[in-house]
């Protein structure tokens, strides 16, 4: 007789029931290596736990995210407390996380957080201290390791962005003891030669003993001190280091850097010809505009007609000279009345006038004898008619 089947999720919610019967299962605490990390848009966190041989798929819901003190990233090492349940509808088991603590990181964080805060302090996170990208950059400085992706990322993008950039490859490790002083000296060296217009410092992402030597003092002064722009490409979007903050740019990737460094050719030629044509335009415009003003110049009336101006001054000017002749007689007549009236008004009073009514005017020594006490006998005297005067004496 054949066994009676049963369906998938008959089975799946076996295994979960069976799973959930398991004490040891509801409170495991364990040790890892984060990987796949994903924030989700809710606020929840998924993610994969592994070891050099194993791995095993975890969430963290939001309710529970609250009590983190760092911000998971791949490549952390972390202890997770939680409970394995299974997920029914895809039949996959996986740890529930309630509480999350990194491994052995914290002194490290600690001396991160100690070196951010003395650096920023001394002004090396200063906007003001931070240098131009060049635009269009001849030679590109790579510091980071000779082999690996990242090398090739940048060669890839960049060589696609502009093909006639020149590459210069500086080999430096990128993690491991020493490595702050290779790193620091290669920026030295750099700029003792001034081998390159700009710098990208990379590499990948790793977790924060990785990238130590990105968080080490003498990085962060050797950049400082660089006066060819450096732009930092290290780790994932998410990888924060001093070097970062230290740098001229900040790309969130390697390849970002290169995109960063190297500007696209072929969009620097689109806009050369948007300009060009933007040029053209407004240039045509401004001839036709030129050529409006130069009609409606030649049809005005100063080049139809030159003299018409000069005619009109003409008339005005005759008027003008009428209007000043015609004052001038009339000022020159209301003299003359004035001059007759005051005439005849000492005419009136003229002695001389008495003479034409048969009066005489007598005179001794040229001046006038006003009685009869003035003369004695004998004297000589004139007497003055209206047609003459006549001389006599006193007896």
């Amino acid at each position: 007789m054949k066994p009676e089947p049963i369906t998938v999720s008959c089975l799946n919610k076996y295994i979960k029931d069976k799973v959930a019967e398991d004490e040891y299962l509801k409170s495991v605490f364990v040790k890892g290596e984060i990987s796949n990390f994903k924030h989700h848009y809710t606020g929840h966190m998924y993610f994969t736990l592994k070891d050099e041989n194993s791995l095993i798929k975890c969430i963290m819901f939001k309710s529970s995210t609250a009590t983190l003190n760092f911000v998971p990233k791949d490549g952390m090492k972390v202890f997770v407390l939680g409970s394995v349940a299974v997920f029914e509808r895809d039949g996959v088991y996986q740890i529930y996380v309630k509480a999350m603590q990194e491994d052995g990181v914290g002194d490290l964080y600690k001396q991160y957080e100690e070196l951010k805060n003395k650096l920023e302090k001394e002004g090396y996170f200063d906007i003001q201290h931070k240098k131009k990208i060049p635009f269009m950059p001849e030679t590109i400085g790579v510091l980071t390791s000779k082999t690996g992706s990242v090398v090739r990322d940048i060669i890839n993008v960049s060589t696609r962005r502009n093909p006639n950039v020149h590459i210069r490859i500086f080999p430096i490790p990128v993690q491991g003891k020493g490595a702050e002083l290779e790193i620091a000296d290669s920026i030295r060296i750099m700029n003792e030669k001034n081998l390159a217009d700009v710098l990208i410092l990379a590499r990948g992402g790793g977790s924060i003993e990785d990238l130590w030597p990105f968080n080490e003092e003498i990085t962060a002064r050797a950049i400082y001190n660089s006066k060819i722009p450096i732009i930092s490409a290290i780790g994932h979007e998410t990888d924060f280091t001093i070097a970062d903050f230290v740098a001229d740019l900040r790309a969130p990737t390697p390849s970002a850097g290169a995109e960063l460094a190297v500007p696209d050719i072929e969009e620097v030629n689109n806009k050369l010809e948007t300009y060009r044509n933007r040029y053209k335009n407004a240039l045509k415009k401004k001839i036709e505009l030129m050529n409006l003003r130069y009609e409606k110049c030649m049809a005005s009336k100063v080049f139809t007609d030159p003299t018409s101006k000069i005619k009109e001054l003409y008339i005005d000017l005759d008027n003008k000279i009428k209007t000043l002749e015609n004052t001038t007689i009339n000022i020159i007549k209301d003299i003359k009345t004035s001059t007759i009236e005051v005439i005849s008004r000492l005419d009136a009073l003229s002695p001389l006038k008495t003479l034409t009514r048969g009066y005489t005017i007598a005179e001794k020594n040229k001046k006038n004898i006003k009685s009869i006490r003035d003369l004695k006998k004998d004297d000589i005297i004139n007497l003055r008619f209206i047609d003459g005067k006549i001389e006599t004496k006193v007896i």
